[in-house]
């Protein structure tokens, strides 16, 4: 992008002067046409130079001052503002309109083809006054508290003050079509509003500083080796190791069935005269665990699911008569001569 250059009298706190104007090498007809309307006096246009010389001297009387804009603003900070259910009456009491005036400093038809308007004093006093009293007080009162608040407030104030006598508006060069007699003008085909943004654009927020960001400090974790730190170890080796219920006393269980709860030596001869066939091995039972006493200082006996059955001991056969007339499953070896088999005798 062409570095745009501006006159002096564009420059902050400079005074006004005549334009710059730069017409290229062939003049429009739309300009030809607008100089012709405004001019009471009927001047020769009929080149280049002529229509710089008449458009400058039109742009330098006093009476040349266009009209940017109008913009509605409060008249007071908004606590101080009329509270009405009409609020037509609200907007009479509460608002007052200002008219943005600006004057052309620049005038480019060749490079940027382009005008640059700069504020008059008395909008820039206007706008400066507004955002020192009302707005700067809206902003503070919406803003929460620090330390340097109010230098921060006055800083944005004189920032403000700096924008506004730097603000140069540029638009397109067909904005002179709104031009008027002795000089004046508006801006037309909604390049208004436009203006308006623009100028809008100046009302910064206040910025508060950014949060300190605070170090947060966390506790130490316990070690197993930490002192005081053997009772949680120990309540967590618990619960990672017994994934059950907690248990209770064990003379607090109550049997589900008087089958569960029969001992082993209930009936100790059924054994004895048992055979292997008749006797039926029970299921194998769930697995559980040890059931953990409350009082912490010893494991309760567990608590017998299903009847253990006691076989009899070497001992206990001992006694009886050694012969082949024990049985096992019901077959008495001593009559072993009935069961052989009729080709036996034949060989």
């Amino acid at each position: 992008m062409p570095t745009i250059l501006l006159p002096a009298s564009a420059a902050a706190f400079a005074p006004r002067s005549s334009p710059n104007v730069v017409l290229n090498s062939r003049v429009d007809p739309w300009l030809t046409a607008t100089l012709k309307r405004i001019n009471r006096v009927k001047r020769p246009l009929n080149s280049v130079p002529q229509h710089q010389r008449c458009l400058t001297e039109t742009l330098s009387g006093p009476a040349a001052i266009w009209t940017l804009c109008s913009i509605m603003l409060p008249k007071a900070p908004e606590s101080e503002l009329r509270k009405d259910s009409n609020p037509l009456i609200e907007a009479l009491f509460n608002y007052q309109l200002i008219h943005i005036e600006a004057y052309v400093v620049h005038v480019d038809m060749v490079s940027q083809n382009e005008v640059a308007f700069k504020l008059t004093p008395e909008s820039i006093e206007s706008l400066v006054e507004y955002h020192k009293t009302i707005y700067s007080v809206d902003v503070a009162a919406n803003t929460w508290e620090w330390s340097e608040k109010d230098v921060q407030v006055k800083k944005l104030q004189e920032e403000f003050v700096q924008a506004a006598n730097k603000f140069v508006y540029r638009a397109n060069a067909i904005a002179l079509e709104g031009l008027e007699e002795d000089g004046a003008g508006e801006l037309l085909s909604g390049r208004s509003e436009e203006a308006k943004n623009a100028i809008m654009g100046l009302f910064v927020p206040l910025l508060p500083p950014p949060p300190r960001i605070v170090d947060v400090v966390r506790p130490t974790p316990i070690l197993p080796s930490s002192p005081g730190s053997s009772n949680w170890w120990q309540q967590q080796q618990f619960s990672l190791a017994s994934p059950h219920p907690v248990p209770v006393e064990s003379w607090k269980v109550v049997p589900s069935s008087p089958d569960t709860t029969s001992s082993a030596d209930s009936q100790p001869s059924m054994w004895a005269n048992m055979g292997m066939s008749e006797a039926q091995l029970p299921s194998p039972t769930p697995s559980y665990s040890q059931p953990y006493s409350s009082s912490g200082q010893y494991y309760s006996a567990p608590q017998v699911s299903a009847p253990i059955p006691q076989l009899p001991l070497p001992s206990v056969l001992a006694q009886q008569q050694c012969s082949t007339s024990v049985g096992y499953g019901g077959f008495a070896w001593d009559r072993y001569q009935e069961y052989t088999l009729p080709y036996a005798s034949t060989i």
